[in-house]
């Protein structure tokens, strides 16, 4: 039977078959579009019943054997947010440029405070910048320590007088928008632009200077890291060349076959290794139809808690044993060294989902934004990885009948 093309002109067109010679780049509007087109919510709601099917009938997805949902290995990361490292006075150089320059647009469309250019702000902010990291190269480190204090009391008081004339500007733009030519929606995008900067100014001056003039610690939970993306934590990893990275940890299981079958992105300081067991246990009783037989993770998932509910549960446990007693008798079992030995490989996946998938850093903005786009790759990953084995699995048929003939 040939086959049936679309005969509808906008049907050929949205299809790309009107002109079969020209590739048309989708724009950035239209492909922000398609990644906002589901929530998150529905979009996971998609890849359990998917992977069941795969476990149960692997025919209809022309898959060389079925899905294997009753084991999976745990580990943890940190997917690093798109911010530069969060010193403390580079947060005073962010808020002098964002609101300067939104000082400069409101001054575009004619509406004026008396004040010098917003230029001027700027390049005065570039140098002080630059005086506080020269202060930090000097041999002397007591001369370096009172320069820097030195330069970031001039910072403060500049950013003092950027923080007056942004105000003013801002409720200069808020009364007469209707001079300007923007529509309401327009000038609400630069007011909210300025309030997310304005309303954490107090706090970032703060910061400064109980950290850099009084030396005092300030905990993690209070600290600012970002104007612009507050989700996001201090994840103290304890690696070589990663002692602390700044994003938000990520939960991953996957299965033998390297699918990932369960994950969980946290917006605020994530709970210890072991108390993510027991929730990714019950996520996956829910999901897959298949139970859970056997759970492998490093010693960071082990407690005893863990290890009474796994036995209750009729789950084997493979999670390393943080006592090395423990973890020398358990090494006698060849099924718990062969668990191990798997497990070493997600080590691996999270590599390519974070190098190729995420490309090293996710560049959403929002927490909302980077959880969607973790379960979108979760999805896209999945597919890869399935995909390949049907690639596999019919380059090894089509060798086997060469060898045949």
């Amino acid at each position: 039977m040939p086959p049936v093309w679309p005969t509808a002109p906008l049907l050929q067109h949205f299809c790309g078959l009107s002109q079969v010679d020209v590739i048309t780049v989708p724009s950035k509007s239209t492909l922000q579009r398609y990644d906002q087109w589901w929530p998150q919510v529905e979009v996971r709601a998609l890849i359990g019943p998917f992977l069941n099917l795969g476990a149960q009938t692997p025919a209809q997805l022309h898959l060389p054997e079925a899905l294997d949902l009753e084991s999976a290995f745990l580990d943890t990361t940190c997917l690093q947010a798109n911010i530069h490292y969060p010193v403390d006075w580079v947060l005073l150089r962010d808020a002098t440029r964002t609101l300067m320059k939104a000082v400069r647009l409101i001054r575009d469309q004619g509406l004026k405070h008396r004040m010098e250019a917003p230029e001027s702000f700027l390049r005065r902010i570039n140098t002080l910048c630059i005086q506080m990291a020269q202060a930090g190269k000097r041999q002397d480190r007591q001369a370096g320590q009172r320069q820097r204090k030195a330069t970031l009391r001039q910072m403060d008081r500049l950013v003092g007088t950027v923080r007056n004339h942004a105000r003013r500007y801002r409720e200069l733009l808020d009364r007469q928008w209707q001079k300007t030519q923007w529509t309401r929606p327009q000038a609400e995008q630069v007011l909210r632009r300025m309030d997310q900067v304005l309303e954490q100014l107090p706090q970032a001056r703060k910061q400064a200077r109980e950290r850099i003039l009084a030396g005092r610690f300030i905990a993690n939970e209070e600290k600012i890291l970002s104007l612009y993306e507050p989700e996001v934590c201090v994840v103290v990893r304890h690696k070589p060349g990663a002692e602390v990275e700044f994003g938000n940890t990520l939960f991953l299981a996957e299965n033998p076959q390297g699918l990932i079958i369960d994950w969980e992105l946290f917006a605020e300081s994530a709970p210890a290794d072991a108390k993510l067991l027991p929730r990714s246990v019950g996520r996956m009783e829910q999901v897959f139809t298949q139970p859970l037989r056997a759970l492998a993770g490093d010693r960071g998932f082990d407690s005893e808690l863990n290890r009474v509910g796994l036995e209750a549960e009729g789950i084997y446990n493979a999670v390393c044993p943080r006592d090395p007693r423990q973890l020398k008798k358990r090494s006698g079992s060849w099924k718990f060294k062969r668990l191990q030995r798997r497990r070493a490989q997600t080590e691996a996946r999270i590599s390519i989902l974070k190098n190729v998938f995420f490309n090293q850093k996710l560049r959403c903005k929002g927490f909302v934004h980077r959880e969607l786009r973790v379960t979108w790759t979760v999805l896209v990953h999945n597919l890869w990885v399935l995909a390949r084995s049907q690639a596999v699995a019919a380059a090894t048929t089509q060798a086997q009948a060469r060898a045949a003939a």
